[in-house]
């Protein structure tokens, strides 16, 4: 069974930089389901490439039987980690349905961790950043915005009544969010 946190926040809130230092420095993989879509757009041959570039173009979200293989195939090829860090999903409900449906029963779902910032910030990071991101733009940012303000965030607090949410404020300097983090870590090992 598969250890899984997933890491939630609106655009540009930091999620990809965290997960990194958490996958350097406490054995967890970091799996972004943005990444694994964009990896398989880009991959030769790929039946659903078009299919994820479109949405990925318009802001809205891939059909989740595609996203859970991705990301199950990614956990797969990683079996020795100490568990898995799902970047940006669920986004919807679709999305934890059909994660509930594909894995439930493979995965032990240990919290979702949520890093909370002002949307305004966001997307100035979102800009900034020079990722070379074809969704980072005033346009498509609006569109990211606005899916996860009315899909996302329902799903964080579906995930609060159950007492698995635990919120780190992500507007401050990375360092301080990351010792949070890391506090956050070692609390949920310890149970």
């Amino acid at each position: 069974m598969y250890n899984v946190v997933f890491v939630l926040g609106p655009p540009g809130s930091g999620k990809g930089t965290i997960c990194a230092q958490i996958q350097e420095n406490l054995g967890y993989v970091h799996l972004s389901a943005g990444d694994l879509l964009r990896a398989e757009r880009e991959r030769e041959g790929s039946q659903f490439g078009a299919l994820i570039e479109g949405h990925i173009k318009n802001g809205s979200i891939v059909p989740v039987e595609i996203t859970c293989s991705l990301l199950e195939n990614a956990m797969i090829a990683n079996k020795e980690a100490n568990g898995f860090l799902v970047d940006g999903f669920p986004r919807n409900e679709d999305n934890l349905s059909g994660w509930k449906k594909q894995m439930g029963g493979k995965v032990n779902e240990q919290f979702v961790l949520f890093l909370s910032c002002p949307v305004d910030v966001c997307i100035d990071r979102c800009l900034h950043r020079g990722q070379g991101r074809t969704d980072d733009n005033v346009e498509s940012l609006k569109k990211r915005v606005e899916t996860y303000n009315q899909q996302t965030f329902p799903i964080i607090e579906q995930y609060e009544k159950h007492g698995m949410v635990r919120e780190v404020n992500s507007q401050r300097p990375i360092s301080e969010v990351y010792q949070d983090v890391v506090e956050v870590f070692s609390a949920a090992n310890q149970k």
